[in-house]
């Protein structure tokens, strides 16, 4: 967001939709930009929240096939009933998940038998993702300026809702990991769909 503002202060762009050199900016583009902005992080938590939502619904979903299964567990299936209790007893842990502050989370304890911590991994991985694509529909070839700059006013966000700045190791893995499919996923897309608009070296020299 900031390098798009900058540019269109300067009047450089690398798409030629934009037009002529401008050396003087506009309120026109400042309230692009706002908007743009805007527009990018209510998708992103509109999509987070979405996502949380179906995790929970699906380990929710788990829980109740569980219970239906050791209805019918017989005497001589044992261990196969006990393997079902201890996933009952993980899944189960879904109902006291905190949908509204699953997206601000980082003291969950990072292990794959916490569903807990599964929601949250798997709700931020997919939300960049999604977000990447949709993004590129948003800002087009600034997808990686805009997801760096969501993701920095997500921590400060975090920072804010917690009341701590994060220090878990497993929190900053999954968000950078995220940030990177973000923008590898969204620049290529925002390249295939816009392929004819962008503007190479050679052609600069036009302007």
């Amino acid at each position: 967001m900031l390098l798009d503002y900058c540019c269109r202060c300067c009047g450089f762009t690398l798409i030629k939709r934009h037009g002529h050199f401008s050396l003087k900016t506009t309120p026109s583009d400042t309230w692009v930009v706002l908007q743009n902005l805007l527009m990018c992080m209510v998708c992103f938590y509109s999509l987070y929240y979405i996502v949380v939502s179906v995790c929970i619904g699906l380990l929710r979903y788990s829980h109740t096939q569980t219970h239906t299964h050791l209805d019918y567990c017989s005497p001589g299936g044992l261990l196969l009933c006990v393997n079902h209790l201890i996933t009952l007893r993980c899944v189960s842990r879904a109902h006291e998940i905190n949908s509204l502050l699953t997206p601000f989370d980082y003291t969950t304890q990072p292990s794959w038998q916490n569903p807990k911590y599964l929601v949250g991994v798997i709700s931020t991985e997919v939300t960049y993702v999604l977000g990447g694509l949709v993004f590129a529909w948003i800002v087009e070839e600034w997808v990686w300026d805009y997801a760096i700059t969501v993701t920095l006013l997500h921590i400060a966000m975090t920072v804010a809702v917690m009341s701590d700045f994060p220090s878990d190791e497993h929190w900053w893995i999954a968000l950078g990991s995220g940030l990177v499919m973000m923008i590898f996923g969204g620049q290529l897309l925002a390249y295939k769909l816009f392929r004819s608009n962008f503007v190479y070296p050679a052609e600069l020299q036009n302007f």
